[in-house]
C-alpha cells in the first residue's frame, strides 16, 4: 500500500473516531434533555448508508469525511405542531441548550482522557529528559545548565519524560524566562536555573526546541560508518559503499557525523577526497555532491548517505506504564497538558509570537494520522488524543459559526433576559466563516509549501 494511501485512510479513520465521539456529546445529551434529534451524520453530501432508530432519528455516514453534525427539532428551522413544541431545542431552557452545545467539546476531552488512559496501561516507550551535550554561546549555556543533568520540571510543572518537558516548553514560547529543574545524574542532587528567553527563536519547521535552546539530548548518536547509499546519487556514483568508514575528507580528520554534514552541505558540485575506512584498509576516493536547493532559495550539497546510529544510552530508554486507576491520573494529567498547551498556542497566534505559517492543515493531519499508525496502536492512541483536544478547544472558541460561539451567544441571553436577535446572529456567523475559512486557507497553504 503506497504512503498516501495509507495516509487517507489512517486520516478517515481517526477523523471518523474523533467526529462521531464530538457529535453523540451533542446526540447524548440532547436526548437526555428531551430533544429530538431528526439526524445524526458523520461526514456530508451524499448519504453512503442510513438507518433509523426507534425514536425516529435517521442516521447517515456521508460520502466527505470532513465533519458532521447533528440536527435537532428547531422551530427557527422546522415547522413544529403544537403537540411538539416541547422536543424543540428551542424550547428547551438556556442551561439545557448551553449543555447540549457544550457536550460536544466535553465529549473529545473525555475521549481523550480514555486514549491515554488506554495507551499508558498498553504502555509507552518513551525516553528520560538527560542532557548530554551543550552548544557553546547557546541560551542553555548562559544559563549555567552542563552534561550529565536531567530536566525534571519546567516553571514548577514537573516532568519524567522527553515528551512533556517538550510540551512545557513550546509552552513557553513568547516569555522572557524560564526556570528550569536539573537533577544531577551521578549525584541525584536538585537545583534550578533561569533561561533568558528574551531573544530566543524556534522554528519547529528546522530545529527541536531543545535544539533550539542548545541542547543536545543522550539519545543514538549517527556514526561515521555508513549505513545506506541512495540509488543514483553522488556517494554511489563514486564507489562508496555500506560499511565504508569516513575517515577523512580532503585534509580533515572526520570524528562525527556532524562534520560530514557540515562539510558536504557547503560543497555543492565542489570535487572532494574522502577517505574511508574498508575492510580493515584505508582507501580514497573522489565525490562531488550534488546541490540542492532550500525551502529559504539557498543550495546545498548532497551526498546521497545515511549512517549508521549508536545504541541508546544506559537508563535513557524507558516504559511508561500504569495499572488502571494510576493510568487515569496520567491520562488526566497528560489531556490537561495538552489543552492548556492548546490555548496558549492560540493566544500566541493573537499576540504574534507564534507565526501562522505553523498552522497545520488537512494534509499535514493526514500524514501525522499515518506516521503514528504505522508506528503502533500506542502511537496512534496518542496521536487520536492530541487532534480530540485540539478539535475541543477550537470548537471552544468564540467565533459564532463554532460551539464556543453558540455558548457566547447564550450567555449573553443569561445576561440580557432575552436571546440575541437573529439578525446580530446571521452577522456574527457570517464574520465567524470569513474566520474560519481565511485560517483554514493559511493551514492548507501552509501544508502545500511543506510537501
Amino acid at each position: 500500500m503506497s504512503g498516501a494511501i495509507w495516509n487517507l485512510l489512517s486520516f478517515i479513520v481517526a477523523l471518523g473516531v474523533l467526529i462521531t465521539v464530538h457529535e453523540f456529546g451533542h446526540f447524548w445529551v440532547a436526548r437526555k434533555n428531551g430533544v429530538l434529534v431528526k439526524r445524526f451524520s458523520i461526514g456530508f453530501g451524499k448519504a453512503l448508508l442510513r438507518w433509523r432508530d426507534k425514536q425516529g432519528t435517521e442516521f447517515v455516514i456521508a460520502a466527505i469525511p470532513l465533519g458532521g453534525y447533528v440536527r435537532m427539532l428547531d422551530e427557527r428551522v422546522d415547522p413544529v405542531l403544537p403537540q411538539f413544541k416541547d422536543l424543540a431545542f428551542n424550547h428547551k431552557t438556556v442551561w439545557q441548550r448551553m449543555a447540549i452545545i457544550a457536550a460536544g467539546p466535553a465529549a473529545n476531552f473525555i475521549f481523550a482522557v480514555f486514549a491515554l488512559w488506554l495507551m499508558y496501561m498498553l504502555g509507552v516507550q518513551t525516553m528520560r529528559p538527560i542532557i548530554a551535550s551543550i552548544e557553546p554561546q547557546s541560551i542553555a549555556a548562559q544559563a549555567g545548565m552542563t552534561a550529565q543533568q536531567q530536566i525534571v520540571s519546567v516553571n514548577q510543572h514537573s516532568a519524567t519524560d522527553a515528551g512533556s518537558v517538550n510540551l512545557l516548553l513550546v509552552e513557553q514560547i513568547g516569555s522572557e524566562s524560564i526556570t528550569v529543574g536539573l537533577k544531577d545524574v551521578a549525584t541525584l542532587q536538585e537545583h534550578s536555573v533561569i533561561l533568558d528567553t528574551r531573544n530566543w527563536r524556534f522554528d519547529p519547521e528546522k530545529q527541536s526546541v531543545f535544539s533550539s535552546l542548545g541542547l543536545n539530548l543522550a539519545r543514538p548518536q549517527a556514526l561515521t560508518e555508513i549505513a545506506a547509499v541512495a540509488p543514483d546519487s553522488a556517494a554511489e556514483q563514486a564507489g562508496i559503499r555500506v560499511d565504508d568508514k569516513i575517515v577523512r575528507i580532503d585534509d580533515e580528520l572526520i570524528d562525527n557525523w556532524t562534520q560530514i554534514q557540515t562539510i558536504v552541505s557547503n560543497s555543492p558540485e565542489q570535487l572532494l577526497n574522502i577517505g574511508l575506512l574498508r575492510d580493515g584498509a584505508e582507501i580514497e576516493l573522489q565525490v562531488t555532491p550534488g546541490r540542492v536547493e532550500t525551502e529559504d532559495g539557498f543550495s546545498q550539497g548532497m551526498l546521497g548517505v545515511s549512517p549508521k546510529v549508536s545504541e541508546w544510552p544506559d537508563g535513557v530508554l524507558y516504559t511508561q506504564r500504569y495499572g488502571v486507576f494510576d493510568a487515569i491520573g496520567a491520562g488526566l494529567a497528560h489531556t490537561w497538558q495538552l489543552t492548556r498547551l492548546s490555548f496558549s498556542m492560540i493566544g500566541k497566534l493573537v499576540t504574534g509570537d507564534v507565526s501562522v505559517k505553523h498552522l497545520s492543515g488537512p494534509i499535514s493531519i493526514a500524514q501525522g494520522a499515518g506516521t503514528t499508525a504505522s508506528i503502533g496502536l500506542v502511537a496512534f492512541l496518542s496521536f487520536l488524543a492530541l487532534i480530540s483536544v485540539n478539535l475541543a478547544v477550537i470548537n471552544l472558541l468564540p467565533l459564532p459559526v463554532l460551539d464556543g460561539g453558540h455558548l457566547m451567544y447564550m450567555l449573553l441571553e443569561l445576561m440580557r433576559g432575552k436571546p440575541v436577535s437573529e439578525k446580530t446572529q446571521e452577522i456574527g456567523f457570517r464574520f465567524g466563516a470569513l474566520i474560519l475559512l481565511t485560517l483554514m486557507g493559511i493551514a492548507l497553504l501552509n501544508d502545500i509549501s511543506r510537501l
